[in-house]
Formats: structure tokens, sequence, C-alpha cells
């Protein structure tokens, strides 16, 4: 593997390529089934915001260290992009639609520089999921199976090879539980200190 500009990176289509294809197969025979995934892979983040929105407001009554994993959550989540982000600019990994023959794919293949190991929407998704443990367990227990259907989802619309959402899912579980662990005890500190002021109303009391 080379990564140099212009030389070829990771080569995905030797790792999986024939389970990407086994997928994007069973996508192609499965015509009831491409709507609700486009439309799910396309706009699904927008759950995940909701879920960390939740979270928020459940924690408004709890301690001040379960509103300090409320609130550093979304920055463990963006952290965790950035660092996926920067994987996939050392890899290179060229999207499966460039590297692969293929009769049907549901979402158009990307620019040639949007790599394609891991993946961001993955990584998001799962960065959220383990954060939310440290906040709401009945929240993680539904930001989990929506993660999975995200990783998933990536797959059957052919942007992204079975290993990329692996990774991607790695990245954003690591990243999401141990940013929030290491965290929430200092912020927790500073969530004490601004429950007695003008931000009450956002914070809560426990």
């Amino acid at each position: 593997m080379t990564t140099a500009s212009g030389s070829p990176g990771l080569d995905g289509s030797a790792i999986d390529g024939g389970l990407y294809t086994d997928v994007t197969d069973f996508a192609h025979h499965t015509h009831w089934l491409n709507g609700a995934v486009s439309f799910y892979t396309t706009y699904g983040i927008a759950l995940f915001g909701l879920l960390l929105l939740a979270g928020w407001w459940l924690a408004r009554p709890r301690d001040a260290r379960i509103m300090a994993a409320a609130l550093v959550t979304p920055v463990a989540v963006v952290i965790a992009y950035l660092v996926n982000d920067g994987i996939k600019s050392l890899f290179q990994e060229a999207r499966p639609c460039r590297a692969l023959p293929h009769d049907f794919l549901i979402e158009a293949c990307p620019p040639v520089n949007d790599y394609a190991f891991p993946s961001n929407h993955t990584t998001v998704a799962f960065a959220v999921a383990a954060g939310l443990l440290l906040v709401n367990r009945r929240l993680a227990a539904l930001a989990w199976p929506a993660a999975i259907l995200m990783a998933a989802s990536r797959v059957y619309v052919g942007a992204h090879y079975p290993h990329d959402v692996l990774v991607g899912a790695i990245v954003g579980s690591v990243l999401g539980v141990a940013i929030v662990a290491t965290t929430r005890r200092t912020a927790a500190q500073a969530v004490s200190k601004l429950r007695g002021g003008p931000a009450r109303s956002l914070l809560g009391s426990a």
C-alpha cells in the first residue's frame, strides 16, 4: 500500500470485495427495501442528534456527572469523526464503486478524493451510542441498534466495504466511551458550579 499523491492506497477489494458484492447483489434483488435504506443512510444521522438532545434533557434532574457525560458526548463524537477522517487520509482507500465492476448501486459514487476506509457515518453513529452508555442506558439501548443499522446501510447502498464499517464502529465505540469516561469527572465540577447560576435552566439541578 502506498498513499502518496497519485498512488494507490489501501486495496479494500482484496479484503472483502466478495462480501461487498454479495450485499449489493442482495440490494439489487430487494428493490422494495431500497427506498427505506437509502432514506435512512442519508438522513438517519439526524436521529443520533436527537438522541444526544434527549440525553441532555434526561440528564437535567440527574447528578452533575451524568449531565457532564451528556455534554461531553457530542464533543467525543466530533473528535471521533476527526480521528476517523485522519485515518481516511492516511489509508486513502478508493470507494468500492471505483474499485469493483458493478451493475447496480443505490448511492451515487462519491468523488475520487472521498475515501472509503473507515466509514464516517458509522463512526459518528457508534460514538453517540457509546457515549450514551454513560448518560442513559435506555437511550443507549435505542442508539446501538440504530448504529448497527447505519453501518449495514452503508454497505447495502454500495458506499462502503464491510471492513470500512467494522473499523468505523470500533473507532467510534472506543473513542466515544474513552473520551466521555475520562473527562466527565472534570466536566462535572464545572457543571456543579454552573448549576448555581443563570445556566441552571439548561443544566438542571439534581
